[in-house]
């Protein structure tokens, strides 16, 4: 990005995953770019093995310094959680782990920027994605003094072979290959894949893709099953074991992905307008989903839980499209909270070859009396008073046929 006197800025902080892309855009903005100084960023929210050697290879690649923060309990605690609270599901599938990842990474790269007195930061994020949006709406709301720079906009590489090619010029190691040139992108939430041999919606993933889950038809022969416990609709302990927002993801990652619990592989629109096909691995985040949406069925009034799930979507929405830090996800995020007050107790799940199911739920706060729901005698409630309220519903439907009958 060029300011009004057109130039460029000297001191840029780089989001840094050590990939093929963000790899060439620390050598590129020091050789072509004009940059004198390249500090590289990287966030741990839940990459494992994936940082290893990122600061050696981030030096030697042309960076001045390279922070490495682990951000996992604050991604887990501070955006999956909200958004679990939520319930929000994106086109009624996809359980945004990008897209909730990389606010809290572009919070953490904007707050370094501050502290180096950068005057940019920049991202590896293509002109065709949603990333660009989340990276740059982020920086806009917390810090707009900084300029983005998004080389992908403004470089003459058309393609990620391109990359490939100029990565093995330069001797930048990264792991993707032409045989193998599907993206990934890794966190606690989840693993997704695109790009490449995906880019054909018709050709079905490879199994030996697949990090987080077995395949089903390999899962154990006996369910697991476990019991997970929520405090104002938060996770808290899985049998009865209390744990960290982190600890608790990354263990149901652990038994979910065991079972083969988590794979979906969808089509989905693109905050930019085109469709884009991801295989996606979400083991545990596909277990609380279940868990919460169960507990609130039992602790809910009717109407707060119908009003609750008219907006989900929408939240879904702003989220995926990189408004996480907008007044209006704010609003709505207070909104929600407000109904989660009610929203503890524990639900019991079984996980079996790619399925989970709720078996049982309990809570103090349930809404479900027994005395009013069972089909034997009770003293609670008068049925002779149904035919009323039911006329009173078809009112309306009564005068509507009539009216229907004299035309």
């Amino acid at each position: 990005m060029i300011d009004q006197k057109g130039s460029r800025p000297k001191k840029i902080v780089l989001a840094y995953s050590g990939g093929l892309d963000t790899s060439i855009i620390l050598k590129w903005l020091l050789t072509d770019y004009g940059a004198k100084e390249v500090i590289a960023f990287c966030a741990d929210v839940g990459q494992a093995e994936e940082l290893d050697g990122l600061e050696a290879k981030a030096l030697k690649t042309g960076a001045s310094k390279c922070y490495i923060q682990d951000l996992k309990e604050e991604f887990v605690r501070d955006y999956v959680f909200p958004a679990l609270r939520a319930n929000a599901l994106y086109e009624g599938q996809y359980l945004l782990g990008t897209s909730l990842a990389r606010p809290v990474i572009a919070k953490a790269l904007v707050e370094v920027a501050l502290k180096e007195g950068a005057e940019a930061v920049a991202h590896g994020a293509t002109g065709k994605g949603n990333d660009q949006a989340r990276f740059e709406l982020t920086a806009m709301s917390l810090a707009p003094e900084l300029k983005t720079v998004a080389p992908w906009r403004e470089w003459s590489f058309a393609s990620r072979s391109e990359l490939i090619e100029y990565a093995q010029k330069q001797g930048i190691p990264v792991p993707v290959t032409v045989a193998k040139p599907y993206s990934m992108d890794r966190n606690l939430l989840h693993l997704s894949f695109e790009g490449g041999i995906l880019e054909d919606p018709w050709v079905a993933p490879k199994e030996d893709m697949f990090i987080l889950t077995v395949a089903p038809e390999k899962a154990p022969d006996q369910p697991t099953e476990i019991e997970i416990d929520f405090v104002a609709g938060n996770p808290t302990a899985i049998n009865g074991q209390t744990l960290s927002p982190a600890n608790l993801l990354a263990r149901l990652n652990q038994l979910a992905g065991a079972n083969g619990v988590g794979r979906i592989d969808i089509v989905e629109s693109r905050f930019v307008g085109m469709k884009s096909r991801g295989v996606y691995e979400t083991p545990g985040g596909t277990v609380l989903f279940l868990a919460h949406k169960s507990l609130e069925t039992l602790t809910l009034d009717r109407e707060v839980l119908a009003l609750k799930e008219s907006f989900q979507g929408r939240y879904a929405t702003m989220v995926y499209n990189g408004f996480w830090h907008a007044p209006e996800r704010l609003a709505l995020q207070t909104l929600i909270d407000a109904t989660q007050a009610n929203v503890t107790g524990t639900v019991r799940l079984k996980l079996y070859k790619g399925g989970v199911w709720v078996t049982g739920r309990r809570s103090p706060n349930s809404l479900y009396s027994e005395a009013l729901a069972t089909f034997e005698k009770d003293e609670v409630y008068n049925q002779a008073d149904a035919g009323g309220f039911i006329r009173c519903q078809g009112l309306r439907l009564i005068v509507g046929a009539g009216v229907r009958r004299n035309n």
